[in-house]
């Protein structure tokens, strides 16, 4: 199951990515978490250093593995540069299971706190003033589009900060998507602008409340967030002694924030992923894609590269030829 986390910046988004992924991995449960934020913060919450989170691989670095490994021999994509951060699997692409070993996995993703985290990478000086960050969340995004996990798999994904995450496709990968709300009018306005823009797409989304203090906090979410509202988590002494480098299993935060947590998770277990709709969507934000940058990039048209006869699922397996 794939799971968001959006918010306003400064909302905590990273914070309840870190928790949540802890607590999956503190049940037991294989979690796979990817930083997709402009300010990779997600492996210091999950317990590692700054020196440790900054010697991390990249997904943005091995992009032309990616590719080259994913391509398989699909006979749509005549070779890895062709592909773009849109490019659906088809028959002959490789598909990957979360949490088997690949050169993916072996390359890109380490234990962190328990997790397996991949970081899509911070900018460099020769991307600044030069790139937009969604150069480097197009790995995530190929990489997602590729994934193949179970119900009983999580994909829990650290996002970029606001309606921002918007600019790509990346949005409709998700079984759920957790907006990260404070009691503020101000992050209340960024729920309301992405819940516009998700609910044209079927964007399932549900908010939880942060950095709530008291009843009166309580009773404004509620007024202005209304059923979308699923839980919330209070101020957390186990979470400020994290920020202050003092990391605490997450067994001991506070029961009513744990229970929060449990609320998140019954709701990813409840959803029922229709694969046939999530390639669709796939397909249709490739063809905006190629239509709007990418067929003038390829010289050529990636439409080509839809198999129109292929549905991703686990079933379906590596659907390349060995």
């Amino acid at each position: 199951m794939k799971v968001a986390f959006v918010g306003k910046g400064g909302s905590g988004k990273t914070t309840c990515a870190s928790l949540f992924a802890a607590y999956l991995a503190a049940a037991g449960k294989p979690v796979l978490a990817i930083d997709a934020d402009i300010n990779q913060h997600l492996a210091v919450a999950l317990g590692a250093s700054e020196e440790e989170a900054a010697a991390l691989p990249t997904l943005g670095e091995h992009l032309p593995l990616i590719k080259d490994y994913l391509r398989g021999d699909n006979p749509r994509i005549p070779s890895a540069d062709a592909m773009i951060k849109t490019t659906p699997p088809g028959r002959g692409s490789r598909l990957l299971r979360p949490f088997e070993d690949n050169p993916i996995t072996d390359a890109c993703f380490r234990q962190v706190g328990g997790v397996r985290l991949g970081v899509t990478g911070r900018f460099e000086e020769d991307d600044l003033g030069v790139a937009c960050y969604h150069s480097k969340v197009g790995a995530a995004e190929l990489l997602l589009n590729h994934l193949v996990d179970d119900r009983d798999e999580y994909v829990v994904m650290d996002m970029t900060a606001g309606a921002d995450a918007f600019a790509s496709g990346l949005f409709t990968r998700f079984d759920v998507t957790f907006l990260v709300c404070e009691p503020t009018l101000r992050s209340v306005g960024v729920y309301r602008q992405y819940a516009d823009y998700a609910r044209d797409f079927g964007v399932r989304l549900a908010v939880v409340g942060n950095k709530v203090t008291d009843d009166e906090d309580v009773a404004f979410l509620r007024t202005e967030l209304g059923d979308d509202l699923l839980c919330w988590l209070r101020a957390s002494g186990h979470v400020r002694a994290a920020e202050r480098g003092r990391a605490r299993p997450v067994g001991a935060l506070e029961p009513e924030n744990l229970a929060a947590l449990g609320a998140l998770l019954s709701t990813v277990d409840s959803v029922e992923r229709d694969w046939a709709r999530y390639h669709r969507q796939a397909v249709e934000f490739h063809l905006r894609n190629a239509r709007s940058w990418g067929n003038d990039r390829a010289g050529r048209d990636l439409a080509e590269q839809v198999d129109p006869e292929f549905v991703p699922g686990p079933m379906a397996g590596s659907s390349v030829t060995e």
